[in-house]
């Protein structure tokens, strides 16, 4: 087989985080100069907007704008009343994110091996842990928000509460639910590469219980009952209004976005038919995001070396899983997940994203399906 050559083709990045058609830049222009105009930067009209807008989007009762997805995450632990001395379940090969923020309240976390297909939590390990831990927190990871409620029924009957790490789901919907309705409390990203992505970092947390909603939105903001009156421990995590004008402005097109990721994410699973690789889990239904399109490789240095000579950029997410990070090997024991460390070592990513022309889309498949074929 002769090697795929792009030509004098510009190379394809593995992610495009900036407006790259005029509808997507006139939006973003239009958002800007709303904010510019109005003088205000901080908690006005554009924060507001998109709380409710998001908010009837997703189909729940309450969202509190904040400064990123890690702090929703953070912040929806401490909603729960989650600190030192309680148990959280996670997932080890999500890039630490969730893990750090339950460390960050000083909680301990309880890491859970994930089932080979889709690199999504095991279930039945799942279930062995929940009658002695104190919250979940489920990782939608790479946008397909499947198991949520299988993982929502059983934490509601354990009487554990759930928070949805949506950060790579945010427009997925399983029976009709989206991604952030399903379990108590849930934390969004929309940092730039993210499928509702800002130009800066942003964040959310949403939820259907107004007690959770109104700690989380007083603690974001200094912890005061009152102007200048403290009453709770708090900080600082607000949502900017450039950055909810642009989300605004891009909300209403997210649903046909995500059905072009899973256009492309079905184009790679057939360009590696036949081969040895394999697309993690199943994107072809409104379930998946398809924030990310990762395939299951053998030697993959190898296939990034040859994608890379096509002018076509890859990455591993994730390519340390939690229990390996210096910092946890520092301060807990290192359990065995034997499917999240053979999962890990075969990962490989290449670009997914709305923008991508179709000829750049052939042109991503064909090198992946030389690639893998080599």
């Amino acid at each position: 087989m002769a090697a795929y050559a792009s030509g004098d083709q510009p190379p394809i990045a593995m992610h495009r985080p900036w407006p790259v058609d005029s509808d997507d830049a006139r939006a973003v222009r239009r958002a800007m100069e709303r904010v510019l105009v109005s003088g205000r930067f901080v908690r006005g009209g554009e924060v507001s907007g998109f709380e409710v807008e998001l908010g009837d989007f997703l189909g729940v009762e309450h969202v509190v704008g904040v400064a990123s997805g890690s702090d929703a995450l953070e912040l929806s632990l401490r909603a729960l009343g989650i600190g030192i001395g309680h148990r959280v379940v996670t997932v080890a090969n999500a890039c630490y994110y969730s893990t750090a923020a339950i460390c960050v309240v000083g909680a301990t976390p309880v890491l859970v091996d994930v089932d080979p297909v889709d690199a999504l939590i095991d279930v039945v390990q799942l279930q062995q842990v929940l009658g002695g831990v104190d919250a979940v927190v489920l990782t939608h990871l790479y946008g397909d928000a499947s198991r949520g409620p299988q993982v929502a029924a059983l934490c509601r009957a354990a009487g554990v509460p759930l928070i949805e790490d949506c950060a790579q789901s945010v427009g997925a919907a399983v029976n009709g639910d989206r991604a952030g309705a399903l379990g108590d409390i849930a934390a969004m990203s929309f940092y730039p590469t993210k499928n509702l992505a800002a130009l800066g970092d942003g964040g959310a947390v949403v939820t259907n219980d107004a007690g959770l909603a109104a700690t989380v939105r007083q603690r974001a903001h200094h912890g005061w009952g009152r102007r200048f009156e403290v009453v709770a421990e708090g900080g600082n995590s607000r949502l900017d209004e450039m950055q909810a004008a642009i989300l605004r402005e891009r909300l209403p097109l997210l649903d046909r976005a995500n059905g072009r990721r899973r256009e492309i994410w079905s184009a790679y699973r057939d360009a590696v038919s036949g081969s040895t690789a394999r697309m993690v889990g199943e994107a072809t239904s409104a379930s998946h995001a398809a924030h990310l399109a990762v395939a299951r490789v053998e030697n993959r240095v190898r296939v990034r070396e040859l994608l890379a000579a096509a002018d076509v950029e890859s990455d591993v997410h994730y390519p340390i899983p939690d229990h390996h990070q210096p910092l946890w090997q520092s301060r807990f024991s290192v359990p065995r997940l034997p499917v999240t460390e053979g999962v890990t070592q075969s990962l490989l990513s290449v670009p997914c994203y709305s923008s991508l022309t179709d000829a750049e889309v052939e042109r991503v498949a064909s090198a992946l399906k030389f690639a893998v074929m080599t």
